[in-house]
């Protein structure tokens, strides 16, 4: 099901040079067995994410009620016991929408599986850099954007740029918070979601370190 695949990627330090840094990752060496794993874990991530907000109160959560309209007798009228019921207007309602947790389970090796797997299968379209936005001092979308433009990235309107950082300063927040197509995210947040929506990643050295097994 799955095979210890060795990756070399050149690595831009500071001076602009490349260095070479070799890296093992467990990937699945089938395509069939590539796109059920990646299939099972978006649709976990999503079913995670889901939320039904929609909820609506019984007749034990409605508020008053609680004493009798009229006698039970001789009135002429349908007897009823509370303003509760849900034949009354401002009373509970039945099986109405309430809130929902929606929770899907994957094994974690098999999630650790997809995400290297598709790593691996984006190795053309993902570069690797000693540190990101080092020499910047001031945070600043338009510097930030061009440091990015220094490494031959040229950013589309419908293109997204993934960045994977080891741990998020507040200078690399206040940087790319204001640029719509570009998610910044740290190792441990790595998710499958994130990976097939960039068309171009950036990882740094430190984050590249924590994804070999």
């Amino acid at each position: 099901m799955s095979i210890t695949q060795n990756i070399n990627y050149q690595i831009l330090d500071n001076k602009t040079e490349t260095v070479s840094q070799t890296i093992s990752l467990r990937t699945s060496h089938k395509n069939e067995t590539q796109m059920y794993l990646i299939h099972r874990a978006l649709k976990q991530q999503l079913k995670n994410n889901r939320k039904r907000n929609a909820h609506t109160k019984t007749r034990s959560e409605v508020r008053g009620g609680g004493r009798k309209p009229w006698k039970q007798k001789g009135t002429g009228r349908a007897r009823a016991g509370s303003s509760r019921s849900p034949l009354w207007r401002g009373g509970g309602v039945i099986f109405g929408p309430r809130n929902k947790i929606y929770t899907s389970k994957i094994n974690k090796k098999e999630k650790r599986l997809a995400i290297n797997t598709i790593i691996a299968n984006k190795f053309d379209r993902t570069i690797v850099i000693k540190d990101l936005l080092n020499q910047i001092n001031v945070p600043k979308t338009k510097t930030a954007l061009s440091e990015i433009k220094k490494l031959g990235i040229n950013i589309q309107k419908n293109q997204k740029l993934l960045i994977i950082v080891n741990k998020k300063t507040q200078l690399l927040q206040l940087s790319f918070r204001n640029v719509n197509n570009i998610e910044l995210i740290e190792i441990h947040s790595v998710n499958i979601l994130s990976l097939l929506k960039a068309d171009i990643i950036i990882v740094t050295h430190d984050a590249l370190n924590k994804i070999s097994v």
